[in-house]
């Protein structure tokens, strides 16, 4: 483990809240994929994943800005980022799956009674068909979009949100996420935070200083954290 928490300091937890894409999901290839679309629809090279995949977890701007060098401050942003939504909606879930280790992670949970579910800042337009095609997210206590409260991470309101929700008191939630904005979040709730540094991160990130209660290299390690391993 890239950070060791407190001895026991996870023991009170009695429900896991997770960031989706990065966390979760490995959604890289079709978000690089409907911006390299944009880019063969001008008739300009595609980019290799490997330059998007650390900024897949900015969404539209992370994959605009490799793609096209443009910010969300640029004259043509809005026009483009609505051209990526079109053509993300469109394949969300061709390549996307869930990490290698999410599976049992999530079964254990479930087999050891806690509560589980999901705070993404990705819109309801794609949270809902994504994650209603993947048998996973049927377990899931609540699954909160970036625009199912008035705030979005790294706000502590939709991790609020999500523990009422799921009726567990912030202290007794632990977040996990692959971004600084989560753990951001996940303290301003009140939560303990777990940094998911298999996840996207972005180019350069320094994840150990955010300063979560854990960082993790692997779901597997979660699975250590929370004293799953022991349960048959």
């Amino acid at each position: 483990m890239a950070v060791k928490p407190q001895s026991d300091m996870f023991r009170c937890v009695e429900a896991v809240l997770f960031d989706l894409d990065g966390t979760l999901i490995d959604s890289a290839p079709d978000l690089a994929a409907a911006a390299n679309k944009m880019l063969s629809d001008r008739a300009i090279a595609t980019l290799p994943l490997s330059r998007y995949r650390p900024w897949a977890g900015a969404g539209a701007r992370g994959m605009l800005s490799v793609a096209f060098g443009v910010l969300p401050e640029a004259p043509d942003f809005d026009a483009l980022k609505e051209e990526f939504f079109t053509n993300y909606e469109a394949t969300l879930a061709v390549q996307t799956k869930t990490f290698d280790q999410i599976k049992p992670l999530i079964a254990e949970l479930n087999q050891a009674g806690l509560k589980w579910g999901v705070v993404t800042n990705k819109s309801q337009r794609f949270t809902r068909p994504l994650t209603a095609g993947i048998a996973l997210f049927k377990t899931a206590g609540t699954i909160v979009s970036g625009d199912t409260t008035k705030h979005a991470k790294p706000h502590p309101e939709p991790l609020l949100f999500a523990a009422t929700q799921l009726g567990v008191a912030p202290q007794k939630c632990v977040y996990v996420g692959d971004d600084e904005r989560d753990i951001l979040a996940g303290k301003a709730a009140g939560m303990m935070t777990i940094t998911a540094a298999y996840g996207y991160l972005g180019a350069g990130a320094a994840h150990l200083d955010w300063n979560a209660d854990a960082s993790i290299n692997s779901p597997a390690e979660l699975r250590l954290l929370l004293n799953l391993h022991r349960i048959a």
